[in-house]
């Protein structure tokens, strides 16, 4: 099972706005409305685990930070993010990171 952090974001809540549209004019199940969702967390992960390159540095102060369920939560203040040349300030920012690796090789059955 592909992690559904990705569903929150504009892509991801458009794409369940969208399906609960289809469902509510009877286009589609739920069941197969389900299906997309869980093979859109599948294709998000991949693509970001093969396709993103870039890095970025950042550097603020540790407010919080929590591990639960082998997912690590940090809450920083005073961030910079630095790539290259260019250089983004923000006042607080919230990081939530999970093991990427541990999914690769559990879904080999998968359709």
């Amino acid at each position: 099972m592909a992690y559904q952090l990705y569903r929150n974001t504009t892509l991801g809540n458009s794409l369940q706005e969208s399906l609960d549209e289809l469902i509510q004019t009877q286009q589609i199940t739920p069941q197969l409305a389900l299906q997309v969702l869980l093979q859109f967390d599948k294709a998000i992960n991949m693509a970001l685990a093969n396709r993103v390159r870039n890095r970025v540095n950042f550097r603020g102060s540790l407010n919080t930070y929590r591990f639960c369920d082998n997912v690590w939560t940090f809450v920083l203040n005073d961030v910079e993010f630095r790539e290259v040349t260019d250089l983004v300030k923000v006042d607080k920012v919230k990081i939530v990171a999970c093991d990427g690796k541990s999914e690769s090789g559990q879904n080999k059955t998968d359709k």
